[in-house]
């Protein structure tokens, strides 16, 4: 009984490659020039995620470090008690120079997540960013409402990378702004 289900086995191996769930690898933009991609944006769509669970009005700042990493600054509004914020600071870093789209961004050191930059507007009007997983993905624009034509074109790209886009949040931008 051993020795066939070690047979067994043993035939089934060429086939796990066609069975693995394993995802086409992310396709990333070219160049980012971080000098532009800072500022802040806001969120205008997201999958679902446990961090920004209840979030509206969600914004992301990132700042140029004299050292060469990216200062980031989240905050988000509840849903439930807008006058309420949630803030979270971290900082990214571009791994490999030659791939500017690919960083790293910790909230929680020494823990990272990867923050792919997969489209970006010529004039760093909209981004659109996802990890290679596919479990997370934002729509992010310069302001508080992107073009519909553009959230649909971005759709598309995100759709085309393997994201499950029906899940997509769209995310309300209400809230006026106290600094």
């Amino acid at each position: 009984m051993y020795k066939r289900t070690l047979i067994f086995i043993l035939l089934m191996i060429p086939l796990f490659p066609f069975c693995s769930s394993e995802k086409q690898a992310l396709k990333v933009v070219d160049e980012v020039n971080l000098q532009k991609y800072t500022g802040t944006w806001y969120e205008i769509a997201r999958l679902p995620n446990r961090f920004e669970k209840g979030l509206k009005c969600v914004t992301a700042t990132y700042q140029l470090r004299e050292d060469g990493k990216i200062t980031v600054i989240n905050k988000g509004h509840k849903i439930e008690n807008p006058q309420k914020a949630e803030k979270v600071e971290g900082w990214a870093k571009v791994p490999n120079p030659e791939e500017p789209g690919k960083l790293k961004v910790t909230f929680f050191w020494p823990f990272f997540g990867k923050y792919w930059i997969i489209d970006l507007d010529p004039d760093y009007q909209y981004a659109l960013v996802g990890s290679p997983s596919r479990k997370y993905l934002w729509v992010l624009a310069r302001e508080k409402v992107l073009k519909e034509e553009t959230y649909k074109k971005l759709l598309k790209t995100a759709e085309k990378r393997g994201f499950d886009t029906a899940k997509l949040m769209r995310i309300k931008q209400d809230c006026e702004k106290r600094e």
